[in-house]
C-alpha cells in the first residue's frame, strides 16, 4: 500500500470537507428547486471514497457505482463545476444536463456512472473488468453498491462469472445500515453481508468504513490481488449516512440520537484530529483550507447558476441514424 503521509492526510481533509460542503450546497439549492428530481447525498460516507482513491491508480483504474454518485467523479478528477452544472440540468454539465443527479458520467476520467437501477451497475462493473482482462490491461475496476442492492439476483450471477473468469474487479458494498429506509436486520436472515462472497469462494471481508486509513488498507490489498491476476474481492465496508436516503426521506426508521452518536466518529473529524495531534498543520493553515473549500463551492454554484439550459434541439442530438448500418438494408 502507498504510504499515508502528512500530505495524504491534508489532502484527505480538504477533499472530504469539499465533498461534504459541495453536497450541503446541493441540499440547499434543492430546497430552492434549482435541482430537481431525486437527490441522494453521501454525507458521512466520505472515508470510503477517500480510502479507495488512495488504493487506486487513477491513470488507468475504473470506478462504477449507484445513484449516490456526486462526489466520486470529483475524486476521479472530473471538474466539480461540471458536476454541479449537471445537477442543475445545465448544458455545461458532465452529460450536457441530460443525466442529472443519478447519472454523472465521465469516460475521460474512467468514471462509468451513476446508475438509477438498484444493482444495475454490478454486472456492468464486471463487464468493465472483463474488457480490461480481454485487452491484456492491468487496470482494476472498483464496483460499489449499497446494502439494499445485495438482494438482487444480478449480484449472484455476477459473482459467479467474476470468479469463474477471475476478473480484476473489487466489489464494495457500502453498508450504511438502512438501504432506502429499512435496516439490514429486517431484510436479511444473515446480517454479515461480506459472507455472500463465501458461496463463490471469493476473498471477502468486513471493513470499518468511517476511517479512510482502514478503507485504504483493505482496498489496497484487494486492488493488488486483482491487478496481479488473483481475481475479484468482495468487501463490506460498514459506514453511515447522516442525511436521509434522499431529500424526501422523513427518516422515521432511526432516532436523532443514533445519528448524533455516529457523528462522534465523523471521518472528517477523525482525519482532522490526526492532523492536529501530529501537528501536520497550524490552526491558521487549517483555517486557510476551510476558506479555500468555501471558495471552491461558491465557484461551482456560480458556474452552475450562470450556465445555460440545453437548447430544445439537443433532444435530437442524443439519438442518431447511421445510413450504412450493417445487417440492416433499407428498401423503399
Amino acid at each position: 500500500m502507498k504510504k499515508i503521509t502528512k500530505e495524504v492526510y491534508l489532502n484527505w481533509y480538504k477533499d472530504m470537507l469539499f465533498w461534504r460542503k459541495f453536497e450541503d450546497k446541493l441540499a440547499a439549492v434543492y430546497i430552492q428547486q434549482k435541482v430537481r428530481g431525486f437527490l441522494h447525498l453521501y454525507n458521512g460516507q466520505e472515508a470510503v471514497l477517500a480510502g479507495s482513491l488512495h488504493a487506486m491508480d487513477l491513470t488507468k483504474d475504473k470506478m462504477i457505482t449507484a445513484y449516490r454518485n456526486h462526489v466520486q467523479p470529483i475524486g476521479m478528477g472530473v471538474d466539480p463545476k461540471k458536476v454541479m452544472a449537471e445537477l442543475y440540468g445545465k448544458v455545461t454539465g458532465t452529460s450536457k444536463g441530460m443525466g442529472g443527479s443519478m447519472h454523472i458520467f465521465s469516460k475521460e476520467h474512467r468514471f462509468y456512472g451513476g446508475h438509477g437501477i438498484v444493482g444495475g451497475q454490478i454486472p456492468l462493473g464486471a463487464g468493465l473488468a472483463f474488457g480490461d482482462k480481454y485487452a491484456g490491461n492491468d487496470a482494476v475496476t472498483l464496483c460499489y453498491m449499497g446494502d439494499g442492492a445485495v438482494r438482487q439476483g444480478s449480484l449472484h450471477e455476477t459473482f459467479n462469472l467474476a470468479m469463474l473468469w477471475q476478473l480484476p474487479v473489487v466489489f464494495i458494498c457500502e453498508n450504511n445500515g438502512y438501504a432506502m429506509g429499512t435496516s439490514v436486520e429486517r431484510t436479511s436472515h444473515s446480517t454479515e453481508i461480506w459472507k455472500l462472497g463465501l458461496g463463490y469462494e471469493m476473498p471477502c471481508k468486513a471493513v470499518e468504513g468511517m476511517n479512510p486509513v482502514t478503507v485504504a488498507e483493505e482496498v489496497s490489498k484487494a486492488v493488488e490481488r486483482a491487478r496481479s491476476g488473483g481475481g475479484p474481492t468482495f468487501l463490506e465496508i460498514k459506514t453511515y449516512r447522516y442525511r436521509g436516503h434522499s431529500m424526501s426521506d422523513a427518516q422515521h426508521y432511526r432516532t436523532k440520537a443514533e445519528v448524533e452518536e455516529y457523528k462522534k466518529i465523523d471521518p472528517i473529524t477523525q482525519v482532522l484530529d490526526v492532523i492536529k495531534d501530529k501537528k501536520y498543520a497550524t490552526d491558521e493553515e487549517i483555517s486557510a483550507i476551510d476558506k479555500e473549500v468555501k471558495r471552491m463551492v461558491k465557484e461551482c454554484e456560480e458556474f452552475a447558476e450562470s450556465s445555460d439550459y440545453p437548447p430544445v434541439n439537443q433532444l435530437y442530438d442524443m439519438v442518431y441514424e447511421q445510413e450504412d448500418f450493417p445487417f440492416v438494408q433499407h428498401k423503399l
